[in-house]
């Protein structure tokens, strides 16, 4: 079931077009859902994604790259973006913006 579910977002990567899409994609290959919600709204103390500034986004998503938080709280976001290419995070960020 796991292959099956590799494959179908792996083959899902190769057919998105837009930078929206990618984003989605991608936030759901990291699994991003699992903290911050499908619909991007957050969950208990996660925060919300959802029509964030996509400049803010991207400063805190390149901060997290960077191994750098500003609250231990925080820190937990550095795992999940310090792979993260400029391209993902273009994407990431689009699809937040414009949810």
């Amino acid at each position: 079931m796991r292959l099956l579910l590799l494959f179908l977002l792996t083959f899902s990567n190769i057919f998105a077009t837009s930078s929206y899409e990618k984003g989605k994609d991608l936030y759901i290959q990291k699994a991003c859902y699992s903290c911050h919600g499908h619909k991007i709204e957050g969950i208990s103390t996660f925060p919300a994604l959802a029509n964030r500034s996509k400049g803010y986004m991207t400063y805190k998503l390149k901060h997290f790259r960077e191994r750098k938080a500003d609250t231990q709280r925080q820190e937990m976001m550095i795992d999940f973006a310090v792979n993260l290419s400029d391209e993902d995070i273009d994407n990431l960020t689009t699809f937040f913006a414009d949810y």
